[in-house]
Formats: C-alpha cells, sequence, structure tokens
C-alpha cells in the first residue's frame, strides 16, 4: 500500500502544477482588438488514424462556437490516443510495450493487452480499421508485440463502444494505423546494440538448428522428411500393422534430422541483442491529386534466458501443525534460453484527390523463437524421489501477411467509408523435441531406456493456418439542420477460417535397449544406427491427446445505424444500435477412425442486438463531462473450443480446449470528467460498471501429472472501477533564463486505475466442464463466489517524468509501471488460485538529435527493468508456497543510431 500511496503522491504533485496554468486561462474570452496580434497558440500534433466509419465521424466539432482541435476530446467515445511522438517517447520498439503506457491497460507476457484488467478474449485488435487473424493457436487476439512501432503512426485505445465497431468489444478496442502518406520525401536507416544482465556474455543453452536460423527462416532442415509426410497425409495412425511395416516406420524415424535438433549444448557467452531497420518514403503531385509510397523493412535479434522454478502441487497436504498446505509433487529447476528474430516488412501506398483518400497497404511480420531449456527434477507423481533431467528443444514460426484496401471519400454533407481485407497467418513448429532421462542410483548417471516412467523421447509437429476475409460500408450524412447532426449507417463482413492440426509421436524400442545404450547422450541415443540395430520405431500419440486436427470458422453478418446531434450548444449525443448475426464452428477431424466423445462438432449461433448511447456535456470552454451505456459480446475463440491438447511455450502450461463453451453477454456503463487546461494537457476522471453474463475462465487441472489448462463459463461477474490520468506540460524557462532551460520543458504523465471484479456463484448454477460429456456440474466444483476474474490486476499505475527540447529532438524520459498482483488459472482441484505479480518496473529513455555528414541523426539509449523486477507465479496456502512458473528477470540496456536523410 505505501508503493500505491507514494505513485497517488505523484500524481497529486502533477495536479498541483496544473492550477497557474489553468488560472491563467478565462471562459468566452471577448476578442481581442483588431491592431493586436493574437497570441499564437501551439500547433497540435496532426495524428494520422484510420478506422471504421465514414470520415465525417472524425471530423472536428464546434461547440460553443469554438474549434475543438483535441483528438481525444472531439471524439463522441472514451478513447486515448498514442501518436508518432508519443510512441517514440517510449522508445519501445513493438507497439504493445508502448500501449502499456496508457490509462487502465496492462500487457501480460509483454504481448497481450488486457484492457482494464479484463483478459486479452475482452479486447478487439484492428489494423487500419479491419480485423486481423492471429498467428497463436490458443487465441483469436493478435499478439500485439509482433508490430514494430517503427510501421505504425498511431494507436487508439477506445474503452467504450460505438456500433460501428464490432459487436466483441467486452474492454475495448485497440486500432493500428500504419504509416501511409508522407510529407516529404525520407530516408531513415537504424540499428541498436543491446544487453541483457541474465543473458548477454552469461550462461545459456542452445541447439544448433539449420544454418540460416539466425535469419529468421529455416534452411530445410526441419522439413518433413517425405515419406513421413506422406504417411502423416494417409489419415492412418503411423504404427507398425496393416497400413506400415516395421521397415517403413523404421526408415520413417531414421530419416528424422537427429543432432541438429536433438543436441542442446552449452554456451557460456550467449550474443548480444541487435537490430536493423530501414524505412523510405515519397510524394509527388499530380495535378491536383496527391500520390504516396512508404516502405520499410526491419530485422530485430533478441536473446533471452530464464532461470528459476517450477513447481506443481498435486494436491492439499496437512502440515505439522494440522494446517493445510501445499507440497509440490513435481519440483524442477530450469533454464532456458530463447533466441527470437523478428523480420517485417511494410509498403503503403496513398492517393488524396480533392476531399477523397485512398490508401492501399500490405503488411509482413515474421516472429520466430528458437529456444532451448533444460528442467532438472523430482515427479512424485510418476517416478517418486529419482532425478529427472528433461531437454526440450523448439523452433516456433508465426507469420502474418495482410493487405488492406481503404477509401475515404467525402461529398460535403455525405461522405462514405470503405474497407476491404484479407490477411493470413501461420504458425508453424516442426521439431518440437522433449527427452527425459532419469537418475539411476546403480550406475551413478542418468539413463533413457525410451519406455520406463520418466525415460522417454518425442518429437511434435504442429501447423495452423488462418485466414480472414472482411469488408466493410460507412455512409454518413450531415443533415442541413440548424444543429450539427449527422446520420450514418454501414454494413460488415468478416469471415476467419482455421485450419491446424499437430502430430505426437514418441520414439519406441520394440525390445530392451542395452544398459550402456540407455546411458548415451541424446543424438547417439536417437541416432540412424541405434535406430536401426536395436529396432527403434516412432509410435503415433497423436489422438492420445484429443484430436490430431481440427477445422474451425467463423462467419459474421453486422449491420448498424447511428445518429450524433447536438441537442443544444452544450449537449452532445451520439446513440445507435447494432445488429450482428454470428455462426462459430470448431469441427475435430478423426483422422484415424478411433471416434470418441472428442471428436463431436461444435457450433454456437446467435443473432444480436447491441445499443449504445454516449452523452457529452461540454460544460464549459475547456471542460466536458460523458455518460456511457452499451451491450456487447464476447465469444469463444477457437482453440478454447477445439478438443486438441496444445503446449504453450510461454506460460509452460498445457492446454485443452472446451467444446461446450457459449458467448458471453456484457453491459458497459461509464462516467467521465474532462478537462482540457492546455493543447494535449489534460486531467480525466472516470469510473466504470460492467456486468458479463456467462463469463469464459481459464481453468486448471492435474492428470497423469501433467498440469492442464482448460476453459469454462462461470455463471455471471461483475466489474467496477475507476480511473484518473493527468498530462501537464511545465516550461522551465522559469527555472532560469540559460540556454538549456530555455527551450526545454517537463513532461508530467500519470494515470492510475482500479478494477474491483467479483464472479457470482450461486447454490443453483451450472457450468459444463470437459470430461463431463457434456452434463451441467455444479459451478461451485470449478468456482468459488466473488473470486476476481482471471488476468484482473485491482491497481494499474503508469507515471512517466521528463525533459524534452522543443526546439530540436532531445528527450530523457523515466517511466514507472506498476500492475498489481492477478489471477492466471483457477486452481486445480480445490487447490488456491494460480497468482501472477507483475510488480513494479522502471524504464528510462533518452533520445538525441545531432546533425552529422548532411544527415539527421538520432541516438537512443533505454535502460529497462532497472528495479530488476522478476516473474512470480505461485500458489500460497496457509504459509505454504508453490512457484508454478517463476524466474529472474535481467536489466536491459541497448543503444541505438538512426539516420535520415
Amino acid at each position: 500500500m505505501r508503493n500505491i500511496a507514494a505513485f497517488g503522491s505523484l500524481l497529486l504533485l502533477s495536479t498541483a502544477l496544473i492550477a497557474p496554468a489553468a488560472l491563467a486561462q478565462t471562459v468566452d474570452a471577448a476578442p481581442e482588438p483588431a491592431a493586436e496580434v493574437p497570441p499564437v497558440e501551439p500547433v497540435e500534433e496532426e495524428i494520422e488514424i484510420s478506422g471504421p466509419g465514414a470520415p465525417a465521424a472524425a471530423a472536428d466539432i464546434v461547440v460553443v462556437g469554438r474549434n475543438i482541435p483535441n483528438a481525444i476530446r472531439r471524439t463522441p467515445e472514451v478513447i486515448s490516443v498514442l501518436s508518432t511522438a508519443d510512441i517514440a517517447r517510449t522508445g519501445e520498439g513493438d507497439i504493445a510495450g508502448a500501449l502499456k503506457r496508457i490509462t487502465g491497460l496492462s500487457v501480460v507476457g509483454g504481448r497481450f493487452v488486457y484492457v482494464r484488467g479484463l483478459g486479452e478474449r475482452y479486447s478487439l485488435a484492428l489494423l487500419n480499421g479491419s480485423p486481423l487473424p492471429s498467428p497463436e493457436p490458443l487465441r483469436r487476439v493478435v499478439p500485439l508485440d509482433i508490430f514494430p512501432t517503427d510501421v505504425i503512426a498511431s494507436s487508439v485505445v477506445q474503452k467504450s463502444y460505438s456500433v460501428n465497431y464490432p459487436g466483441e468489444f467486452g474492454g475495448g478496442v485497440v486500432n493500428l494505423t500504419t504509416k501511409s502518406m508522407p510529407d516529404e520525401a525520407f530516408l531513415t536507416i537504424g540499428g541498436s546494440l543491446g544487453f541483457d544482465t541474465e543473458t548477454t556474455g552469461e550462461l545459456g543453452y542452445t541447439y544448433y538448428g539449420g544454418d540460416t536460423d539466425w535469419t529468421g527462416f529455416d534452411d530445410g532442415t526441419r522439413d518433413i522428411p517425405a515419406g513421413l509426410a506422406a504417411a502423416m497425409d494417409s489419415g492412418n495412425l503411423i504404427v507398425i500393422g496393416p497400413n506400415f511395416s516395421e521397415e517403413q516406420v523404421k526408415g520413417f524415424t531414421a530419416s528424422l534430422v537427429n543432432a541438429p535438433t536433438t543436441l542442446i549444448q552449452r554456451n557460456n557467452d550467449i550474443p548480444i541483442n541487435g537490430s536493423l531497420n530501414v524505412s523510405a518514403g515519397k510524394s509527388w503531385d499530380i495535378g491536383s491529386s496527391r500520390f504516396g509510397v512508404i516502405a520499410a523493412a526491419g530485422w530485430d535479434n533478441k536473446w533471452q534466458t530464464k532461470g528459476g522454478l517450477q513447481q506443481l502441487a498435486g494436491g492439499i497436504a496437512i502440515g505439522d501443525d494440522g494446517s493445510e498446505i501445499l507440497k509440490p509433487d513435481q519440483d524442477f529447476r530450469f533454464l532456458s534460453t530463447e533466441n527470437r528474430i523478428v523480420v517485417n516488412g511494410l509498403l503503403g501506398l496513398g492517393l488524396e484527390f480533392g476531399e477523397h483518400a485512398l490508401r492501399w497497404t500490405n503488411l509482413y511480420i515474421r516472429d520466430t523463437i528458437k529456444e532451448a531449456r533444460i528442467q532438472t527434477g523430482t515427479d512424485q507423481i510418476n517416478v517418486g524421489d529419482d532425478l529427472l533431467n528433461i531437454g526440450n528443444t523448439a523452433w516456433f514460426e508465426r507469420q502474418l501477411i495482410d493487405t488492406q484496401l481503404v477509401g475515404e471519400f467525402d461529398w460535403d454533407p455525405v461522405s462514405l467509408d470503405i474497407r476491404g481485407t484479407y490477411a493470413n497467418s501461420q504458425r508453424e513448429s516442426p521439431y518440437e523435441r522433449t527427452i527425459s532421462y532419469r537418475f539411476n542410483n546403480v550406475a551413478n548417471d542418468f539413463v533413457n531406456d525410451l519406455r520406463s516412467n520418466g525415460e522417454y523421447a518425442r518429437i511434435a509437429f504442429s501447423d495452423l493456418s488462418d485466414n480472414v476475409y472482411s469488408g466493410s460500408a460507412d455512409l454518413a450524412y450531415e443533415l442541413p439542420t440548424t444543429r450539427a447532426i449527422t446520420a450514418s449507417a454501414g454494413l460488415s463482413y468478416f469471415k476467419n477460417d482455421r485450419s491446424a492440426e499437430r502430430r505426437e509421436f514418441r520414439y519406441t524400442p520394440l525390445d530392451a535397449l542395452p544398459f550402456l545404450v540407455t546411458q548415451q547422450r541424446p543424438d547417439y541415443l536417437l541416432s540412424d544406427y541405434n535406430v536401426h540395430t536395436w529396432d527403434i520405431v516412432l509410435t503415433d500419440v497423436s489422438s492420445a491427446a484429443g484430436v490430431a486436427a481440427y477445422e474451425a470458422d467463423l462467419e459474421v453478418f453486422g449491420a448498424y445505424a447511428q445518429v450524433e446531434a447536438e441537442l443544444v450548444p452544450t449537449l452532445r449525443l451520439q446513440a445507435g444500435v447494432r445488429f450482428e448475426d454470428g455462426k462459430q464452428s470448431v469441427t475435430p477431424i478423426d483422422l484415424f477412425g478411433l471416434g470418441g466423445a472428442n471428436v463431436v462438432p461444435t457450433e454456437v449461433e446467435n443473432s444480436y442486438w447491441l445499443p449504445a448511447a454516449t452523452l457529452t456535456w461540454n460544460f464549459a470552454e475547456d471542460m466536458q463531462f460523458r455518460l456511457h451505456a452499451s451491450k456487447t459480446i464476447a465469444r469463444p475463440q477457437f482453440r478454447e473450443l477445439a478438443p486438441q491438447q496444445y503446449l504453450d511455450t510461454e506460460t509452460d502450461r498445457t492446454f485443452f480446449g472446451n467444446q461446450f463453451l457459449t458467448d458471453s453477454e456484457l453491459f458497459n456503463a461509464e462516467a467521465r470528467y474532462e478537462y482540457y487546461f492546455g493543447p494535449d494537457q489534460r486531467v480525466s476522471l472516470a469510473g466504470f460498471y460492467k456486468k458479463i453474463d456467462r463469463p469464459i475462465e481459464a481453468v486448471a487441472f492435474e492428470q497423469g501429472g501433467t498440469f492442464f489448462t482448460t476453459f469454462a463459463n462461470a455463471p455471471e461477474a461483475t466489474l467496477v472501477g475507476g480511473e484518473i490520468e493527468v498530462q501537464k506540460y511545465v516550461p522551465l524557462d522559469m527555472v532560469s533564463s540559460s540556454d538549456f532551460f530555455a527551450a526545454r520543458r517537463l513532461v508530467l504523465i500519470g494515470n492510475y486505475t482500479f478494477t474491483d471484479s467479483d464472479i457470482k456463484v450461486g447454490p443453483n448454477d451450472t457450468t459444463i466442464p470437459i470430461g463431463s460429456g457434456g452434463m451441467p456440474v455444479q459451478a461451485t466444483n470449478l468456482f468459488a463466489d466473488g473470486s476476481r476474474l482471471t488476468g484482473q490486476s485491482r491497481h494499474l499505475a503508469n507515471l512517466q517524468i521528463g525533459l524534452e527540447n522543443q526546439d530540436r529532438l532531445s528527450q530523457q524520459t523515466l517511466m514507472l509501471t506498476y500492475a498489481s498482483r492477478r489471477v492466471t488459472n483457477r486452481g486445480p482441484s480445490g487447490q488456491p488460485d494460480l497468482i501472477e505479480e507483475p510488480g513494479f518496473r522502471l524504464d528510462f529513455v533518452a533520445r538525441e538529435g545531432i546533425r552529422l555528414l548532411g544527415a539527421d541523426m538520432e541516438l537512443k539509449f533505454e535502460a529497462r527493468n532497472l528495479l530488476g523486477e522478476n516473474y512470480e507465479e505461485y500458489q500460497t496456502l496457509n504459509g505454504s508456497r508453490i512457484d508454478t512458473n517463476s524466474y529472474d528477470l535481467g536489466r536491459v540496456f541497448s543503444l541505438g543510431l538512426g539516420m535520415t536523410f
């Protein structure tokens, strides 16, 4: 609480600094005499925003006879905007990192945006107003860390619903706008080097892989051998039997690339981080029209080593004092090293003619993770006290290709907005290897006979492909009335189809291996010689964990109508309703004809009327008050419905879908006071409330020594909270008349969000979990009344304190971020919930512009996680603690240089 109080004191200090500027302003000041020179107002940065809805909706609104240029103030809805300058000030390399500075937003795992503590399923991500597919098999939401900040012109976060957006709007929408029309020709080349105190130059684990791994592209090393690929495509279970002979299966086994993908090696000097980027743009005047091209490309290579604890409590035990405690039935120390390579490219073409604009955007992002991991510890559930040594190697390829065409037309008083997009995302994970050795006391060595408990070798191949087709048209008409009234309507179509397959094999010897063979290192143990000499074969175990493949489809038709009207000179209303018809299906594919409950298809088909209204009272020239109410929905994600096992490497948790999930429905309400006391300076206070029927929650369970996460609908949940935001600039020429202070100002940006949620569970409430055969069970078996929603932090806070030169590029910014504890999973078998503790994060970014050799250069220094905050996920009970996934995080420092010609 002392930490929160300290943060509150800083907010109060920044609020106090507003007073002198506020007192200097007058409301409805009389016009100055013509002979006097009018004061020069600071020019607001023109922010490039492309989102759904006709262009008129984003035009300046005249209230009380005054123009309101601020993008946040003029919109009818509650939004936060990160401009190009805001993004640059944070120094973040991806947009997910920059977004965590926005009021009420937290970023989980560095990738997924949570709005006001709600899970990522309640957040909608758009690119230029159009939907995107996700390259993550577990989520439909897009991991925003794959978007480099270099290609983003602005990011708008809208927290109150308007009917021009899709109905899946639980907490908010994040709309990213890519850069399009350059104001002038430019060429920028940049790069950076960085190091992590826990990783760079320290001990880590690596494996060879292929020659081109450093590029993020495999050189063919991990291609599935042709014979094995044909066998997998045959639809038959790959085991020795009527379909495949022993020699065939041994041939498949020996054909796999062995040592380069199997052998984990110690590396006592993990390399530094590095990145390169280039962007260019030019515009041409063609008669009265303007044509522009912008292109960007980037490569980023980062290393991260994690070392810590991974424990699992098999149940609740009784301590020495008779109290209930948790004891680890699995207790592992681990060390893993990830090499992450991101390659991106952007090509944008823009045409402006008259009041109209066309935008064609093409985006390519490839995000690859190469990981080597070793775990050492005990597994009381399966093995007992014997020590295990488990090695994992993996290669995860995520790729996004997106092409969009946007037309924005304005024939005053009619405007038309047309959008169309096609996007494809893929996730491939070839050669996921796991090999486990067990300590043998007689031999005083680790052994692996490939058949005993704790002694095995597995390999898996997974492939996912997602397609999105979408189109929308929005029409607006400004009525010829005394009061400003705009009527708008629109139609939209969205189709998302997915195919996913995961095949897993276990190496199995047909006879017992000689003891000396069991002591061999992994690449020798699985060598071609041993395969043929000791008859080691692949055994297809894909069907042991649900289905091996599934197809999924979501099709949504939407239509809306809304009106925005100035009721009286100080009162504005936006009200509308959206009709949405959605059909979602997940069809498990029974590749081997084994049948069972897991191959039952799922269909969720519903139609909704979703109203929304926002009333804005501009009761003073620089103040306004908003009231908002709406209804929205949240649909289950494909992976949450698919009965297929999936290992999430970020959480080191195995997920399994629940085909009995249903849609969630939300009622949203918000009240907000806003005070704008200068260009880009403001104070806002807000309170909000949400009621969620049938929220989808992550639920943990243990089976056969494996810790699983699945999903279930809780009966009901409510969420209530408030937030405060302050943004203030203080000129420093009052401190001193020296050149250093004269051109500089102090930047103070702070925000704090309090959110409290409660799951409501009554004695007669039911839910349908997996394993129930589709039959309802008492919800109290999974949920406790009064529990918080998963992923929801009660306290979120951000503070930025910086200096910046108003005449040239020179910024020094200190950024403090805080997120309080949040639940990641409901505890298994009556155990306490799993808790994540993000804590405080302190970053520093300095940017300095210089001119050298005829080019403008930017030097950037970044220092991240200065407080050395570690990652902790754990369970506690009566003083006992289980660290389900806790590891050290290093301090990260980088130095970059960019040149613009």
